[in-house]
């Protein structure tokens, strides 16, 4: 197993190189690039102030822009960046150095990668922070949802995927399928708008906070109060998020365990006279499970980054994933590739996890064997 743990934990590398290239590659192409955005505030255009380029666009303020149609980058009159026309050639020369983007693209992502390989991300483009620091400012929010919801949902879901299956056909299968049919169709972020609306001051009850993660001053509460004002700020966001995920795991673990216990072996230990929840506990419960656990890696990214993006937005709550959705709207790569970067990881670190959770729960499973 330790020999197949390390083969796994060097293929990591080749993937990550994979993946960062093919993102690098496909960000050259978007349009509305940062140097774009910055020569957009320079005349106007920008939707947002000037500010937001705290301190990298600071030094560009004692130059003023030319008049429009005025010889730009290159001398050629024709500048390869849209609305440049307006601004001398030195401050788009300028500007491109600040960002980055006067060296060519080949020696940019070979750079990043030495870089990343000590997990120095650089610079943000607009914050004038560290992505680094940043990253680890918001990931405490973007846990916090991501293990309770992944906690609340395999305590919740498992048991019940195995009373359906014990239970299969009956009335009470029948009425919980309809409940888990129902919250699968909703979505996390409409569920979290109605939970709103009633339980946050929107029209009926005004039982929740409707921002946050703690409330002002929660740093100078006693240690017990802020358990509960954190839990009190967290429970609608982590409901919000619980349903999608308890509703496909519910019906996952039902049918494997449906299958299970219409294979023979099941049968054959019901005939040596052992009980039902022996059966159920001892042999089919480690068989059943190899699935449900498979999916876990997936289901925890899928909650901490993509699940959570508009739960965070909504419920205001300052995470990575409102981070990497305004880094995107930004164009800022560093911050961008920062988060793509660690969520891999993240991803294929848990997926060893998967495996080495499956030989526990079934040492019949060797994966060196395979591998050999």
């Amino acid at each position: 197993m330790f020999a197949y743990i390390v083969r796994r934990l060097l293929l990591v590398i080749p993937t990550l190189f994979g993946i960062m290239l093919i993102n690098f590659a496909i960000v050259q192409f978007a349009p509305g690039g940062p140097v774009e955005q910055a020569i957009a505030t320079w005349q106007g255009h920008a939707v947002e102030a000037t500010s937001r380029f705290s301190g990298r666009g600071a030094d560009l303020q004692n130059n003023q822009p030319t008049a429009a149609g005025q010889t730009t980058a290159g001398g050629s009159g024709v500048s390869k960046y849209r609305g440049a026309q307006g601004l001398r050639p030195e401050i788009i020369a300028q500007i491109e150095k600040q960002f980055g983007f006067d060296k060519p693209p080949r020696e940019r992502f070979w750079k990043m990668l030495t870089d990343y390989a000590r997990f120095d991300f650089g610079e943000s483009y607009f914050s004038n922070q560290r992505v680094v620091d940043l990253i680890i400012e918001k990931m405490p929010v973007s846990i916090s949802l991501g293990l309770w919801t992944t906690l609340i949902v395999y305590l919740v879901s498992i048991p019940l995927g195995i009373r359906k299956a014990v239970h299969d056909d009956t009335r009470f299968d029948a009425w919980s399928s309809g409940v888990i049919v129902a919250g699968y169709a909703i979505p996390s972020f409409l569920f979290s708008v109605l939970l709103i609306v009633v339980f946050s001051g929107g029209r009926y009850l005004d039982w929740f906070p409707l921002r946050g993660l703690t409330s002002a001053g929660w740093e100078h509460f006693a240690w017990w109060r802020q358990v509960a004002d954190y839990f009190w700020h967290i429970t609608l966001p982590v409901l919000s998020l619980v349903l999608g995920g308890f509703a496909g795991l519910t019906m996952l673990t039902k049918n494997s365990f449906l299958d299970q216990i219409k294979l023979h072996y099941v049968q054959t230990a019901r005939a040596k006279g052992l009980s039902e929840n022996q059966v159920l506990y001892r042999h089919v419960f480690r068989n059943a499970m190899l699935i449900v656990i498979a999916g876990f890696p997936a289901m925890f990214i899928g909650i901490l980054f993509t699940g959570a993006l508009l739960i965070e937005v909504i419920f205001s709550l300052d995470g990575l994933g409102l981070l990497g959705y305004e880094a995107a709207l930004n164009r800022d790569y560093p911050v961008m590739f920062a988060i793509l970067y660690l969520f891999t990881l993240i991803g294929m670190l848990l997926q060893i996890v998967r495996d080495v959770m499956y030989t526990i729960i079934d040492p019949r499973i060797d994966f060196e064997t395979r591998a050999g």
